[in-house]
């Protein structure tokens, strides 16, 4: 990326100046007030800023083929993509609390943290319970400060109306596909198995493909007065994307380095996440394999040498080879959508940067 195109230091400044307002007003409100809005603040903290990347980069792509030239994106479009920057931390702090995670990108994640808060304070009552009843208030704040500063952002807006049904979609599409997420879990032996990466994949549209990719870049082309055929374009190149990102997020769950992705390894496999990785290895596997598979997963007491074994059972099922097949499936059907669009020719350059940088990962 070129350093116009980068929105990182645009969108850092934004959040900065949010949150001293934040800040401030949680001064009269006392010192466990500030303490709340602070855990707020760190929970922004950190992150790729993909989303940012994403709406910033889709208002470019429409803005450039209008006759625009490239340079600094305005002030809505920069606010936009630091709400949706706060939003994903609401979620993230949602997610952790529900799989129980103690870490976050090498980091207590915000339940563990709010309960070391309490413990330190040398408060009455049960620490852990404060800290998950904290963390679910935490996240219900992170969401309506994302609508506060969209909002702000909008004011001036001339397409605000199409760009607030992006980001209202974004958030019913998230909060859907995180409870069939969790539902998975206890209701996968209702379902036969043949359906299971059929159901895997739906969760993965909902949950983080339209929210991570599709919805942000559809936000900002909407700031950009998007036309249909512009919209069509890049929802037909973010979805794919977004799911590549979803698969190798799954990888990385299993598989990933602790020292590179900030959670202890095989993590996934401890919460009993039924991905698409799952999936494909339940159908190759004997029926003993298979119930071996279903007793382990989901135990969160697993130890590294029980990681390893089915680790290895995911790799000999070849369910590892067909996801990172359909990952290069996926990209590809990417790739091809932004073929003859009618899109800014740069920021499609940007956009494919973009897509290998989220399937490409290892953090």
């Amino acid at each position: 990326m070129s350093p116009t195109a980068d929105p990182i230091e645009a969108v850092s400044q934004r959040l900065v100046d949010f949150f001293t307002q934040q800040r401030d007003a949680a001064q009269a409100e006392g010192p466990e007030a500030v303490t709340f809005v602070e855990a707020g603040v760190g929970a922004v903290g950190g992150g790729k800023r993909l989303r940012a990347r994403f709406c910033v980069t889709g208002w470019r792509a429409v803005a450039e083929a209008g006759g625009r030239r490239p340079g600094e994106a305005p002030s809505e479009v920069i606010t936009a993509a630091a709400a949706l920057e706060i939003f994903q931390a609401a979620a993230l702090v949602h997610d952790d609390l529900i799989d129980n995670s103690d870490t976050r990108r090498g980091r207590p994640s915000a339940h563990r943290a709010l309960e070391a808060g309490h413990r330190d304070a040398g408060w009455l009552g049960d620490q852990a319970g404060f800290g998950r009843s904290a963390a679910i208030l935490l996240g219900d704040l992170l969401v309506a400060w994302s609508d506060d500063l969209l909002e702000d952002g909008l004011t001036s807006a001339t397409c605000a109306a199409a760009a607030r049904r992006e980001y209202a979609r974004m958030r019913r599409d998230v909060t859907i596909g995180q409870f069939l997420d969790i539902a998975e879990e206890a209701a996968f032996r209702q379902s036969p198995d043949g359906e299971h990466a059929d159901r895997a994949l739906r969760v993965a549209s909902l949950k983080s493909a339209r929210y991570s990719v599709q919805q942000p870049l559809l936000v900002g082309a909407a700031l950009a007065g998007a036309d249909a055929q512009q919209h069509a374009a890049l929802a037909a190149f973010g979805h794919p994307v977004g799911m590549a990102f979803q698969l190798r997020d799954d990888v990385l769950g299993v598989f990933g380095d602790t020292a590179v992705t900030g959670k202890p390894s095989g993590d996934d496999l401890r919460e009993g996440k039924r991905t698409v990785l799952i999936a494909f290895a339940r159908e190759t596997l004997p029926p003993s394999a298979r119930r071996t598979l279903d007793e382990l997963l989901g135990d969160p007491q697993l130890d590294q040498e029980q990681i390893g074994a089915l680790q290895r059972t995911i790799v000999d099922s070849g369910a590892l080879a067909r996801v990172e097949d359909l990952i290069a499936a996926y990209a590809a059907e990417a790739d091809q959508a932004l073929r003859g669009a009618h899109l800014g020719a740069a920021a499609v350059g940007e956009l494919r940067d973009l897509a290998r940088a989220a399937t490409a990962r290892s953090a």
